[in-house]
């Protein structure tokens, strides 16, 4: 019987298992979110599930963690700009509040949004949002992966100095 890759989303990832995963990158896995409500929203998780807070890590690591949420954050900040122009930002966010391992949450926001959310933390959204099956991962969210993939992987990201 094979295991949920959701109750070991870190150890699937690095099985190889982890059907979510964008990609692999120095410190973690840069995965694509459960629910799609803000289409992109995407997550970084830290490649060791022991990991629960970002001082555990040791400088370098940290400053790679870092690095990555930084990377993956731009990716979808590029994809979703190129694919709705309704685009706006990016929130990056380290709650580690409900799942103990580090990870980060990557929201894109969009002028769309209802007015008097689209300001606010999306943790304010209504609980249909997050269960309704319209937003659930699937196939229909393929071109919006793909775009954060190749964003991820072409090394399309800007150095400044």
């Amino acid at each position: 019987m094979t295991v949920d890759w959701r109750k070991d989303r870190i150890g699937s990832a690095l099985r190889g298992e982890n059907p979510s995963v964008l990609a692999q990158l120095e410190s973690g896995f840069a995965v694509i979110g459960d629910v799609q409500f803000l289409p992109g929203y995407s997550l970084f998780l830290v490649d060791d599930p022991s990991v629960q807070r970002l001082s555990e890590l040791p400088q370098s690591r940290r400053l790679a963690f870092l690095s990555d949420m930084d990377k993956l954050g731009e990716a979808v900040e590029r994809a979703c700009k190129r694919l709705d122009p309704a685009f706006r930002r990016v929130n990056l966010e380290i709650l580690g509040n409900t799942d103990p391992y580090l990870h980060v949450h990557v929201w894109p926001r969009y002028d769309w949004e209802p007015p008097d959310l689209v300001g606010r933390p999306v943790w304010l959204y209504p609980s249909e949002s997050w269960g309704d099956e319209r937003h659930a991962l699937g196939p229909q969210h393929n071109a919006i992966r793909k775009a954060i993939t190749d964003e991820l992987t072409q090394g399309t990201r800007r150095e400044t100095l």
